[in-house]
């Protein structure tokens, strides 16, 4: 083989290592961490409806942590228990938008984040839609209990877990695409035209 001809296989190869996945490869990405995050959270609440009565409390690490078995009507804190279809309505939303997202992302971070986030809302909006008393109007099961603290399951962590990573992104102006953001991007310096014109004038 010429040197002629093995520098088009050599740039080509470059070209090959450089590659990124398309967004298929990261919408593959974010889908698979919501399925994990939504198969968790079902996995966990049917382990307690299962093994725990209502209202029933286990000490895991006390007084760190405990099992409190609890039906939560409303957000947070029990926040809103007589609007339950309010929740249910921005769940849907929420992930609806989220999925609109999973057309957009070109980063794998990203990616991680907001699938952690579609997973979690799809895990409460599970509860929302087919548990007890009707049809979305449904009691979230919470289980996770810590001191002075709202009661909580494995889709709320899902879902802060993914907030967080999604706001160190912005502070750090990573875009969806995995690119700076413009106003965060390093300015390119002349630093050749400076030596240009430092050689001309010793030339001189």
């Amino acid at each position: 083989m010429t040197k002629s001809s093995e520098e088009p296989a050599a740039k080509a190869a470059g070209r090959g290592a450089n590659v990124r996945p398309g967004w298929s490869g990261y919408a593959l990405i974010m889908a698979a961490c919501a399925v994990v995050g939504l198969g968790l959270d079902q996995l966990t609440k049917w382990w307690v409806e299962s093994t725990m009565v209502l209202g029933q409390v286990t000490d895991v690490l006390p007084p760190v942590l405990r099992w409190h078995y609890i039906l939560n009507p409303g957000a947070a804190f029990s926040i809103g228990t007589d609007y339950t279809w309010v929740f249910t309505l921005n769940m849907v939303a929420v992930s609806g938008f989220l999925l609109y997202l999973m057309l957009k992302v070109r980063s794998l971070t990203w990616a991680i984040a907001l699938g952690l986030v579609l997973g979690g809302a799809l895990g409460n909006l599970t509860d929302r839609l087919f548990r007890a008393p009707s049809f979305g109007q449904g009691h979230v099961v919470d289980f996770i209990a810590l001191p002075n603290f709202a009661i909580f399951n494995i889709a709320d962590s899902c879902v802060v877990c993914g907030v967080v990573l999604i706001c160190l992104l912005t502070l750090r102006g990573i875009g969806m695409d995995g690119q700076l953001t413009a106003s965060d991007a390093p300015e390119d310096t002349p630093a050749t035209g400076t030596e240009d014109t430092k050689n001309d004038e010793g030339n001189r």
